[in-house]
């Protein structure tokens, strides 16, 4: 489905932006010690979490907080620990013998539990590896790839067609998250896509460089059934295994957009692959605090950002081997800090607000996944939610960047509050990145809360767009994830203020008022919310 930006989204024309409700200095305070060497990069069951959490509980705790955790303001979610101790892997092309380097020219991972591998195993080609019935794909009929590996092209099949076949456009669709699955459905023995800068959103530095990082899930009670080999091949490596089996790479693409494509084996191709997976469980923490409402039963209103990031890590260069994480997302969770302070400062609202940094975010949304399951206070009369990530450090800006276009009416109250402060709304640029569904508000919004996320945009009072989009792509391709995401104390944090005083607003607005914000008729998440309708009073 095409999503659009309300009308009046479109038309609401900035003035000159108004100075921040929020303090820029403070945020920066904040981002400079969370993001200090002291503690070691943040990262969810390591040294730095420790450091971390006792900051966060000291700030919930001067700020007069109710505690909303099982241990205080601390939540406990358990995760499983998938680490790979070692790994081989060689790639067979027409008899031409080739080991793939981890880290280099593969980043793989597995979750079987021990010393497994492949021997020799056929490789099959599945064009974009979506299935999706209702538009007549999928790339498996008439092939059998039991115990042979899939091999997929990144994005889904309209992301670069110059138009839209029923996925979204050049929007990321939800069908993308779906091809593991279906290849572990249809019995293969492991799972790759190729690389591609542009549907993927992040260069190949960015999972190169995270090979070695062990995987997590939720831990509950249960150790999932295991799959093989899952990862990804750097792009050269890709095209010139689909060359083995006869097929130009673009062309490939092309077919592979069409309905009819079927599943080609590469003649010639084969893998063989060995790896060595341990598995433990370990405990991380959310942190969550409640500003109290004047009436219990009005529900409540959740701002929530992500305090982890990649940690301290010994497969990084000895030089700095510390993720430090202060854009992503220790402005965030600075943000989320402010607004805090900024809520306790004023009339206390009608309903509660709650106040929840999640971990493991980079895991895969697992803190915030564990909280839909295990809220503070209900979600059926939580009201509405607001998510800080805002992925770059920007100055003041004339705009906002809105994710997830079309969703809910509350864009155009978004669009009224942003207008009061001289900002106007403008769609994401970057659609295909899909960062509507890779960051935490999803997890939420699957339970059905309604939500706007949205950050500060790019076109910057100094400099315009160009100046913003030159920052957004240097920090994308360099930074992201990696050890430069460091401190810079010339930085202006007033686009971090600025996105965080709309949130501010539109949030204490709905937490003073009556009103039940709600999905767009035909959005999914909307029959979710319909179930608890009852709950929520006039």
């Amino acid at each position: 489905m095409k999503r659009l930006l309300p009308l009046v989204l479109l038309l609401t024309a900035a003035t000159d932006p108004a100075p921040p409700i929020l303090s820029a200095a403070r945020i920066k305070a904040d981002v400079r010690t969370l993001s200090a060497d002291d503690f070691h990069g943040r990262g969810p069951t390591q040294v730095g979490e420790a450091v971390t959490l006792a900051f966060l509980d000291a700030r919930f705790k001067q700020l007069g907080l109710k505690p909303g955790g099982d241990e205080g303001y601390r939540q406990t979610v358990p995760m499983l620990r998938w680490t790979r101790d070692r790994a081989n892997f060689t790639l067979d092309l027409g008899g031409a013998k080739r080991a793939l380097t981890p880290g280099t020219d593969v980043a793989a991972s597995s979750r079987i539990v021990g010393t497994a591998g492949l021997d020799h195993a056929a490789i099959v080609f599945v064009g974009y590896g979506v299935v999706e019935p209702r538009l007549g794909y999928d790339p498996y009929r008439g092939v059998d790839v039991r115990g042979k590996v899939v091999v997929a092209l990144a994005g889904d099949p309209d992301v670069e067609a110059g138009r839209d076949l029923g996925f979204g456009g050049r929007a990321s669709s939800p069908a993308v998250r779906t091809k593991l699955a279906e290849a572990q459905k249809r019995g293969a023995a492991a799972f790759f896509q190729i690389h591609d800068t542009f549907p993927s959103s992040y260069p190949w530095l960015q999972l190169a460089k995270g090979d070695a990082v062990p995987g997590y899930a939720l831990d509950t009670g249960s150790v999932p059934a295991a799959f093989g080999l899952r990862g990804t091949l750097r792009n050269d490596i890709g095209i010139a295994l689909l060359k083995q089996g006869g097929l130009d790479y673009a062309a490939a693409k092309l077919a592979a957009q069409k309905a009819d494509f079927g599943a080609v084996e590469l003649k010639g191709a084969y893998l063989t692959a060995s790896t060595t997976v341990s598995l433990d469980r370990v405990v991380s923490h959310n942190i969550v605090g409640i500003l109290p409402g004047t009436d219990p039963a009005a529900g409540s209103v959740l701002y929530g950002a992500h305090w982890d990031a990649y940690g301290e890590n010994a497969f990084d260069p000895p030089a700095d081997r510390i993720r430090n994480g202060a854009i992503d997302n220790g402005t965030g969770t600075a943000t989320l800090l402010e607004i805090a302070r900024t809520f306790v400062s004023a009339k206390r609202p009608r309903r509660s607000v709650v106040f929840a940094l999640w971990t493991a975010e980079e895991k895969g949304l697992l803190g915030a996944s564990w909280y839909a399951e295990h809220p503070a206070l209900p979600l059926a009369i939580t009201a509405a939610q607001f998510n800080l990530d805002p992925h770059v450090v920007l100055g003041r800006t004339h705009d906002l960047e809105l994710i997830g276009v079309g969703r809910t009416p509350l864009e155009t109250d978004l669009a009224r509050v942003a207008a009061a402060q001289g900002l106007k709304i403008v769609p994401e640029e970057n659609t295909e990145a899909g960062w509507y569904y890779r960051s935490d508000h999803y997890a939420l919004a699957q339970k059905g809360v309604p939500g706007v996320y949205f950050r500060a945009g790019r076109d910057l009072v100094n400099g315009g767009l160009v100046a913003g989009e030159r920052e957004r792509a240097r920090y994308n391709a360099a930074c992201y994830h990696q050890t430069c995401d460091e401190f810079d104390p010339r930085w202006d944090m007033t686009g971090a203020a600025q996105e965080g005083s709309v949130a501010y607003e539109l949030g204490r607005e709905i937490a003073t008022g009556r009103s039940w914000p709600s999905w767009s008729a035909a959005e999914p998440f909307a029959a979710e919310r319909a179930k608890s309708q009852a709950a929520r009073q006039p």
